[in-house]
């Protein structure tokens, strides 16, 4: 086990090495001038090369890259443009804000998606199946911004129940796990769940209608052993795939928010990288799409390694 693990930590060097060139090259590579937002519209010459070189932007991409990767190894992600503050700062308070988003999203998520999969597996070719299958088609089908807008309308504007936007009372950006601050988390987190929770539960009717035609099944039957028996081994086989899948959707959750936080003004990445490409705020924008290419990454090793140990087959291979 030990072995293995060192192994996918090598792997992932080249990937983080390959992730950090991605990042730098996208983000030069659009159109615009970084220091347009803070440069008045009558900056002299003189005022214009001094933040050049003061953001490094006057060297040439291979130093700029080299430079900003140093620096990103130990801990500094540069200067925001916008604002002045750290990135560092901004960015790690912002992904604290998606993760627990994100978090709550997918095991949302990942209940409900095991529970339609696991009745519709069971209930195979039947109206159960039907309707389970109808609903996780439409969860993974409808825009998860669109559904956040209607959910906005229906339980905010309409019923007054929930709040619209932000993290808490008054705008407040702090986190507490009270009711006045967890009802803000309920719509965006039932909007983000909506899609992962039909991948979970597509593919978990698919693993376990496929288990219950297998013949290790019917021995199992033939020997008299209960449901619930039948029903843990069918668990037992179908986790390690569900738990892949729950992990990847995590990840992408983490990374593709920008619209449903936008639409909640939800304080996370999303929305951070949602005003650094309006600002054209680079160091703020490479910083932020480093952070979480670097989450996913370590997401899948969590994953891989919570796989072996769970399934013994893939210890072997």
């Amino acid at each position: 086990m030990l072995e293995y693990l060192i192994k996918r930590l090598v792997y992932t060097v080249p990937i983080f090495l390959g992730v950090s060139v991605v990042c730098f090259a996208l983000v030069h590579i659009a159109p615009g001038d970084p220091l347009i937002s803070i440069l008045p519209a009558d900056a002299s010459v003189e005022l214009q090369e001094m933040l050049l070189t003061l953001y490094g932007f006057d060297r040439s991409y291979p130093e700029q890259f080299l430079m900003w990767l140093w620096r990103a190894l130990q801990g500094d992600l540069g200067t925001s443009i916008a604002t002045g503050r750290p990135v560092a700062a901004e960015v790690f308070r912002a992904v604290g804000n998606t993760l627990m988003l994100a978090a709550v999203a997918t095991l949302i998520g990942f209940l409900f998606g095991c529970l339609f999969g696991f009745v519709a597996g069971y209930f195979s070719n039947s109206w159960v199946d039907r309707a389970a299958s109808a609903l996780a088609v439409l969860g993974v089908s409808v825009p998860h911004y669109w559904l956040g807008m209607v959910l906005v309308i229906v339980f905010s504007a309409q019923l007054g129940w929930l709040p619209a936007t932000g993290a808490g009372p008054g705008g407040s950006a702090s986190w507490r796990w009270d009711f006045e601050h967890v009802q803000f988390l309920i719509l965006p987190a039932i909007t983000m769940s909506v899609i992962p929770m039909g991948i979970v539960a597509r593919t978990v009717r698919a693993l376990v209608a496929d288990l219950l035609a297998q013949d290790f099944i019917v021995g199992l039957r033939a020997r008299g052993l209960s449901e619930l028996g039948i029903f843990l081994h069918v668990v037992k086989n179908a986790a390690p795939t569900a738990l892949a899948v729950m992990g990847l959707q995590l990840g992408y959750l983490l990374g593709g928010s920008i619209l449903i936080e936008t639409v909640f003004s939800w304080p996370g990445t999303g929305l951070l990288l949602n005003s650094a490409i309006f600002q054209r705020d680079l160091p703020l924008l490479q910083g932020t799409i480093l952070v979480l290419a670097l989450f996913f990454v370590f997401l899948n090793l969590a994953v891989d390694v919570l796989q072996t140990a769970l399934d013994p087959r893939i210890k072997r291979a």
